[in-house]
């Protein structure tokens, strides 16, 4: 029964987040993207995150448990969100700018076949992996803690491996590096 009710729950969200994906918010482009929100946790409160595993874009295995001792950026996009593809080159700065303390790592959903996400993460030099998602579940994983409730969706995962935080829509360097920076420093 309980097994039957979790599923159930994890059809739903999954079906909810893609029918929300790039909604509720602003017109950009021809898609309609999040309303931008920051959410911080301050580290008596945090949550674990779930230690995904999964392959990337380009078939190889990646787990976050790869990188012990990182902060984690936890990117969710998809090829088709013009939100995504203006975010993309800021995410690329940041990464590069944190690369000593954080480690990048996409969720690609809702795109069929990697080509058009390989394609996309080349135009735009993105060099940190991604996890192929196309059914969502990486995604849903988060339902227990701060989960991902829009397409694009960033969330920094502290090193001890807890949700610190999470930015609905697009985001700048800016924001991350800071984000990357109070979390490394335990803040």
């Amino acid at each position: 029964m309980r097994a039957r009710l979790r599923g159930g729950v994890v059809a739903t969200l999954v079906a909810l987040l893609v029918l929300t994906g790039c909604s509720s918010g602003r017109t950009t482009d021809g898609f309609v993207s999040p309303e931008p929100g920051l959410t911080q946790v301050p580290p008596q409160e945090r949550q674990p995150a779930p230690v995904l595993t999964g392959t990337t874009l380009t078939g190889e295995p990646i787990s976050f448990a790869d990188y012990p001792g990182k902060v984690l950026v936890v990117n969710v996009w998809g090829s088709w969100c013009a939100p995504c593809r203006k975010e993309a080159p800021e995410l690329v700065r940041a990464s590069e700018e944190t690369a000593d303390v954080a480690q990048f790592i996409g969720i690609n959903t809702r795109d069929q076949a990697p080509a058009a996400a390989i394609a996309f993460e080349r135009e735009n030099g993105v060099s940190y992996p991604s996890i192929f998602d196309v059914d969502g579940q990486a995604i849903v994983s988060f339902a227990d803690t701060l989960p991902p409730n829009g397409i694009p969706s960033t969330l920094i995962i502290d090193t001890e491996g807890r949700v610190a935080a999470r930015i609905l829509g697009p985001t700048t360097a800016t924001t991350l590096v800071g984000l990357v920076e109070d979390t490394a420093e335990g803040k």
